[in-house]
């Protein structure tokens, strides 16, 4: 049986393997087979894609693996951090070098 086409993505955002977010489909699969009794029909495949998410928040709780995201993404706005500084100065020099040739040229 196919996967959905999301399951990637779904397994990526809970940070597990795509191959035991499969296998996790295919858990789904069989629970909406039981629980409505048909196959193909809206009913069984919102029962399937219900149990799926349901058994991948149980998964993520379950698995181990530490969210290095946010300690990423501080490191590479400390990494900016004088380029910005630099960026600010320059601009504010560019605009008092600006006042300062207006001024000088209304004198003259």
């Amino acid at each position: 049986m196919k996967t959905p086409k999301l399951l990637p993505w779904h397994a990526r955002k809970a940070g597990i393997p795509i191959e035991r977010a499969t296998t996790l489909w295919h858990e789904a699969v069989r629970e909406a087979t039981v629980a409505t009794g048909w196959v193909g029909n809206a009913e069984y495949w919102g029962e399937a894609m219900n149990a799926f998410l349901r058994l991948l928040e149980e998964e993520k709780e379950h698995f181990c693996a530490p969210c290095v995201t946010p300690f990423v993404r501080s490191q590479n706005r400390l990494w900016r951090l004088p380029l910005t500084a630099m960026e600010d100065l320059v601009s504010a020099v560019s605009a008092s070098w600006q006042r300062y040739s207006a001024i000088a040229r209304k004198a003259a």
